[in-house]
């Protein structure tokens, strides 16, 4: 359980210590933009941060929670829950799947606090840029602060979605190369992981709409291009989701449609074969009614070459079905 505060403005940076509800009262009023960063929180925690920053018990409710991202407007502030997600690793390369947390932001004129379940790398990022006393970061507003954590996290998004096309560059070359009972498997995890990321890159685009077209009172004017921006990237995240999920479903036919013409070629020699030994089986049936004695035997059964010739026979018809068959491309 963590609750940082920091106070910045373009000339200063200033950690404030503790976490009580007179510190964060003092810290809210204080000169310049103050972040309150809080991450894995008791309840303690978030009933002090919630009443030093008077935010509604819902939007608390809702961070905790599983909801879609989304926008809320409230007379003080304004209330921004999105997903910081990541890929997690199993025991195989493939074998990945995306873990995500909610991240809320509430941010007023001179005021902003970001609270996770859990230490996120995004928000952390911008934190340190703060700490580092990056200049555009001290000499604007909590808007903007609060759009650059969106910002790191819609980055988060691209990196997933790199991982998700390489893996299925290498699906396509295991298709054709080896494919195998595994292969599908790949295919089905990859387009698990395509779904994941379309429930949270759809919701998230139509949330930083809200704030790229002027709709959030407190989000200035001048930071609007910002959030366009961001909204752009995730207009993008949108089309790269579609474009994977039309190649993981192309893979996934690919492979059928391999698995298909696989079954077909060993069935085709099978056919071959039995149509092979069909004549052969034929001549061995009749040779074995070696009857004797009466006037309907076969003559050739006393001739001292007659095993051989049949034999002989029997390889010479083989061959040439064979022959016959490699001509018209079955074999």
């Amino acid at each position: 359980m963590t609750v940082r505060t920091v106070v910045y403005d373009r000339s200063v940076v200033e950690g404030r210590e503790g976490s009580g509800l007179d510190a964060l009262r003092e810290a809210r009023s204080a000169t310049g933009t103050t972040w309150v960063r809080v991450s894995a929180p008791t309840d303690e925690e978030l009933d002090r941060v919630a009443e030093a920053f008077d935010l509604h018990a819902l939007e608390i409710e809702d961070v905790q929670g599983t909801p879609a991202p989304k926008v809320e407007e409230f007379p003080e502030h304004t209330f921004v829950l999105v997903k910081s997600a990541r890929l997690r690793g199993g025991e195989t390369t493939f074998e990945e799947e995306i873990r995500d947390q909610p991240v809320g932001l509430f941010f007023g004129h001179d005021w902003i606090v970001t609270i996770t379940a859990e230490e996120t790398a995004a928000v952390g990022s911008v934190w340190e840029r703060v700490a580092r006393e990056e200049p555009r970061l001290l000499g604007n507003d909590a808007d903007f602060t609060a759009y650059r954590v969106l910002d790191a996290i819609v980055d988060e998004y691209f990196a997933i979605l790199d991982e998700i096309g390489r893996d299925i560059e290498a699906v396509e070359d295991r298709i054709i190369d080896d494919p195998d009972t595994e292969t599908l498997e790949i295919l089905n995890s990859l387009r698990r992981e395509l779904l994941s990321i379309r429930r949270i890159v759809w919701p998230t685009r139509d949330a930083v709409s809200v704030l790229a077209r002027g709709d959030a009172a407190h989000v200035r004017s001048g930071t609007e291009k910002y959030y366009r921006d961001v909204y752009d990237h995730l207009v993008q995240h949108v089309e790269l989701v579609e474009t994977y999920r039309d190649l993981a479903s192309g893979a996934r036919d690919i492979y059928l449609n391999t698995l298909s013409q696989s079954t077909n070629e060993v069935m085709k020699r099978l056919t071959v074969v039995a149509t092979i030994i069909l004549p052969l089986t034929f001549v061995v049936g009749v040779y074995g009614m070696n009857f004797s004695g009466g006037p309907y035997n076969m003559p050739e059964l006393g001739w001292r070459f007659g095993y051989p010739a049949v034999v002989a026979g029997m390889a010479l018809t083989a061959a040439v079905m064979l022959g016959y068959f490699r001509s018209s491309g079955w074999l």
